[in-house]
């Protein structure tokens, strides 16, 4: 996670069920995407899982090379769980899978359910479902899920230029 920045407007957390794979992996690709288009300054990303397995871990070292690989360095990243604190303390919570949504909207209570959504909703091209994890699969795997989140990490941006 990256410090609180003077001028944030947008704070945006991504969850996958051990924050090892798939939100690292969108935080760095979003990260990128916004450095390239110069709006990094205006958001805070931080990414988290619903489960405790692996928590104070780097990402999965298939998904730092695929990642290192397309450009997006995550190795510095560390795995966190979840907390109450992050519904209040986030604008968006974005979930890779149907699963991690329902957790989170469990978590979040009527209250704060409107910042839960799923991070391929902003997808340019596909249908908005989820974000396969590739944990149990060969570096494939990990190709399709970067695939995937280049598309919605561009349409992200997109909804951070329109709404920043």
């Amino acid at each position: 996670m990256q410090p609180a920045r003077t001028g944030v407007s947008m704070r945006i957390l991504f969850v996958c069920l051990g924050n090892i794979c798939r939100s690292p992996m969108a935080e760095g690709v979003v990260r990128a995407e916004l450095e390239r288009r110069g709006l990094l300054d205006r958001v805070e990303l931080d990414s988290a899982g619903t489960g405790d397995w692996h928590v104070g871990e780097p990402p999965d070292p298939r998904a730092r090379r695929a990642a290192a690989a397309r450009g997006v360095d995550i190795s510095g990243l560390r795995g966190r769980q979840v907390s109450p604190a992050d519904f209040s303390r986030f604008d968006l919570i974005l979930a890779m899978d149907r699963d991690n949504h329902a957790d989170l909207l469990a978590m979040a209570g009527d209250a704060q359910a409107h910042k839960v959504r799923m991070f391929l909703q902003f997808a340019r091209q596909g249908d908005g479902g989820e974000v396969p994890d590739p944990y149990f699969g060969g570096p494939e795997g990990f190709e399709h899920v970067l695939d995937l989140l280049q598309d919605a990490a561009a349409g992200l941006a997109d909804h951070i230029e329109r709404h920043t």
